[in-house]
C-alpha cells in the first residue's frame, strides 16, 4: 500500500516544471515548520502557471507543488491543519491532494465541508477532475455536490465518475431543479441530463 501511495505521488510530481521540482528538493520534509512555511510560500516560490496533470485536469504549479509536499510530509502535516490555516489556493491544493494520501476515506468529512465552500474555485477543487467524491462520498453527499455544481454553472462532465454514481434520487433532484429554473424564467443548464442517467435505477 505504501508503495502504491509513493507511486501515485511520483506520477503527479513529474508534471512539475524542473524549477519547481528543484525548489521542492530544498525543503526538509522532516521539519514540520519548514514544510508549513513552504506550503504557505509556494505561490511566491513557483508561481501559478497552469500545468496539465494526467487524468486530473489543469492545476496551478503552486497547487501541484503543495499537493506533492503535503503527500510527502503526511502524516507529520495533515490536510486538516493546512485547510484550517491556509488561503484559498492552499485549500484547493489540499483537496486535489486527497486521493494521493494513504487511506483517503478518512478525509470524507473535510471533503464534504469543502463542498459547502462559497469560493467556486475551492468547490471545483473537490468536485471537478477529482476522483475523490466518486470513490468515497455516499450517494447523498455526491448528489448534493452534483446539484451545487449544476446550480453554479460548473460543467458537469468534469465530475469524475458521475455516470457510474448516477441514481434515482439525483435524477429527481435534477428534475425539481429544472422545474424551479423554468418556473423562474431562468435557463436550465444544457448538461443537466447528465444527472438524469440514474432515473431508472
Amino acid at each position: 500500500m505504501r508503495l502504491v501511495y509513493h507511486r501515485r505521488v511520483d506520477q503527479i510530481e513529474r508534471a512539475l516544471p524542473e524549477a519547481a521540482r528543484a525548489w521542492l528538493a530544498t525543503i526538509a520534509i522532516a521539519d514540520k515548520l519548514a514544510v508549513l512555511a513552504a506550503l504557505s510560500g509556494a505561490t511566491r516560490a513557483v508561481g501559478k502557471a497552469p500545468v496539465a496533470v494526467a487524468a486530473r485536469g489543469t492545476w496551478g504549479v503552486d497547487e501541484l507543488a503543495r499537493a506533492v509536499l503535503l503527500a510527502r510530509a503526511f502524516p507529520r502535516v495533515t490536510p486538516r491543519e493546512v485547510w484550517a490555516h491556509g488561503d484559498n489556493r492552499e485549500r484547493q491544493a489540499v483537496l486535489k491532494a486527497l486521493p494521493l494520501l494513504p487511506q483517503p476515506e478518512q478525509f470524507v468529512e473535510l471533503a464534504v465541508e469543502a463542498c459547502r465552500a462559497n469560493v467556486l474555485t475551492v468547490f471545483e477543487a473537490i468536485a471537478c477532475d477529482n476522483p475523490y467524491a466518486a470513490r468515497y462520498f455516499s450517494d447523498a453527499q455526491l448528489n448534493q455536490m452534483a446539484l451545487k455544481a449544476a446550480f453554479n454553472g460548473v460543467q458537469l462532465a468534469r465530475i469524475v465518475g458521475l455516470a457510474e454514481r448516477a441514481n434515482a434520487e439525483l435524477a429527481r433532484m435534477a428534475r425539481d431543479f429544472a422545474a424551479e429554473r423554468t418556473a423562474a424564467g431562468r435557463a436550465v443548464p444544457a448538461d443537466l441530463d447528465l444527472l438524469l442517467k440514474g432515473a431508472a435505477s
